[in-house]
């Protein structure tokens, strides 16, 4: 099976640059690159046509929320993660809506991460 490729989009650099480290630590997901806004995000989806697509949902210019129905507009095949700190039902329910294809918590444990990312493929 072929690593899928991943952008990671969250608007505080460490956090991307954490996660990135720790998945590309992993090895069985290759990052392709990361956004810091979802603006940022749409633009990146259509320069490397990533996968998978790990997205933060609250963040300036673009939340992740409008970001993930445009890329879902524009390119339905690739897959996205929301992963946020908020989890409530109602953040649940607005990222599913907005086409989110799995939902998880920030500070969630590494493995938890990877099979998200993992077992949202097609």
């Amino acid at each position: 099976m072929v690593n899928p490729r991943l952008l990671i989009v969250d608007d505080i650099s460490q956090v991307r640059q954490d996660l990135h480290y720790l998945l590309e630590l992993e090895g069985r997901i290759d990052v392709a690159g990361e956004a810091a806004d979802g603006l940022a995000a749409v633009s990146q989806v259509q320069a490397l046509q990533p996968d998978v697509v790990l997205m933060d949902l609250e963040m300036p210019v673009l939340d992740g929320y409008e970001a993930t129905r445009r890329i879902k507009a524009l390119h339905p095949a690739c897959r996205v993660v929301a992963l946020s700190l908020h989890s409530y039902p109602s953040a649940r329910e607005k990222a599913f809506q907005a086409g989110v294809d799995n939902f998880i918590e920030k500070g969630a444990p590494i493995d938890m991460l990877v099979h998200a990312i993992l077992n949202t493929q097609e």
